[in-house]
């Protein structure tokens, strides 16, 4: 009797951020899917519970880890008991961000300002600083990060997650040329308007139906995630299904 194929990520360890609604939760249940085992952080317990069911439905397994991100030392603990479990880590998808506050820049509430950049960036320099020496165990330790068009338009109002996500954007593309000369890739995601939470409660006039479902950029995570990609310190553009180049060396 002939075997099943092996499914694509048979036998890799995924982190996923945020991980209790959106795009996280997709990103998750995508990767369990293509055979990977998924350790699932978010705040959210319910969400975790629910996105655990239908991974346990669908054939997969995962590990959920109800943290609050802005809980640095957590960060760090996790990172030990996955080198505990696993002695490695293969994927790291960092989604997990907050908007903040619409508002002008001198009008920020100075807690949410230190709150965004706590969750947008501190976090994912913790996993980053938590989590290198576990990707650098795999055969093909592959990091993405969710970043936004925000990073780059500066729209008014828009001040602290722009700023947020512009320092992230700076961050990984060093990390990825850090990594260049090992099988660590680091990558960077613009998911464009998507049928979020935070999508609607930064637009909420906007009709949700009309925009993508986080459920369509899930297979494109995936692909990142993945030992044959091998692209690393770049921006992949799901509106326009870009890949684009790393700034130029000064």
């Amino acid at each position: 009797m002939a075997s099943e194929p092996q499914l694509p990520l048979n036998d890799r360890v995924a982190v996923v951020t945020g991980a209790s609604r959106g795009i996280g939760y997709f990103a998750a249940r995508a990767l369990a899917e293509a055979g990977a085992h998924v350790i699932a952080v978010a705040r959210t317990v319910g969400g975790l519970e629910e996105l655990d069911d239908e991974i346990q439905a669908a054939g997969g397994d995962a590990t959920l880890v109800p943290v609050d991100l802005e809980d640095f030392e957590a960060i760090d603990r996790l990172g030990a008991a996955i080198f505990e479990r696993w002695k490695k880590l293969d994927i790291l998808v960092a989604n997990a961000g907050i908007l903040g506050q619409i508002s002008p820049v001198g009008h920020v509430d100075p807690d949410v300002f230190e709150s965004v950049m706590r969750i947008n960036v501190t976090a994912n320099w913790r996993l980053i600083r938590s989590f290198d020496p576990l990707l650098r165990l795999s055969d093909a330790g592959r990091a993405v990060f969710l970043s936004s068009g925000a990073a780059h338009k500066c729209r008014p109002f828009w001040g602290a997650y722009s700023a947020s996500k512009a320092a992230l954007e700076a961050l990984v593309r060093t990390y990825a040329a850090e990594m260049v000369n090992s099988s660590v890739r680091a990558n960077l995601i613009n998911p464009g308007p998507m049928r979020t939470a935070m999508r609607a409660q930064a637009m909420p006039g906007e009709n949700p139906e009309t925009l993508p479902h986080p459920s369509e950029l899930a297979p494109h995570i995936v692909r990142l995630s993945s030992p044959d990609f091998t692209e690393t310190g770049k921006l992949f553009d799901f509106a326009t299904g870009a890949l684009e180049e790393s700034q130029a060396a000064f």
